[in-house]
């Protein structure tokens, strides 16, 4: 009788049991989740003050858009390794990106 009495508990038991270690885990991924999220968030809030800085938006220009100041003029210099590169990819990355950008709305246009 005391052997039924214990089965008895051990399978009424063993479906909340197994749903108590699941919820728990699903809480730890979530707090992880939550974690990243909110240094994503603060990130995200760093990089937006650096872009509210006039110099930084300025150097930024300047360093990935190849703009120059009025009177200055402007160069563009190879890496110095001397290989030549091979296929589109090779020279479109050569090339300042307006000019990528024009050949592919003219070859967008081309398509027509």
């Amino acid at each position: 009788m005391l052997a039924l009495v214990v089965c008895s508990l051990v399978v009424a038991l063993a479906y909340p049991l197994r749903q108590y270690i699941a919820q728990r885990a699903e809480i730890a991924e979530l707090e992880r989740d939550k974690r990243d999220a909110q240094q994503r968030v603060e990130e995200l809030r760093d990089e937006k003050a650096r872009w509210e800085d006039p110099e930084y938006v300025r150097r930024q220009a300047r360093e990935h858009l190849h703009y120059v100041l009025p009177g200055e003029t402007g160069y563009l210099m190879r890496d110095g390794s001397g290989s030549a590169r091979s296929g589109a990819a090779g020279e479109a990355a050569d090339r300042p990106w307006y000019e990528n950008l024009w050949d592919g709305l003219d070859a967008a246009d081309g398509r027509r």
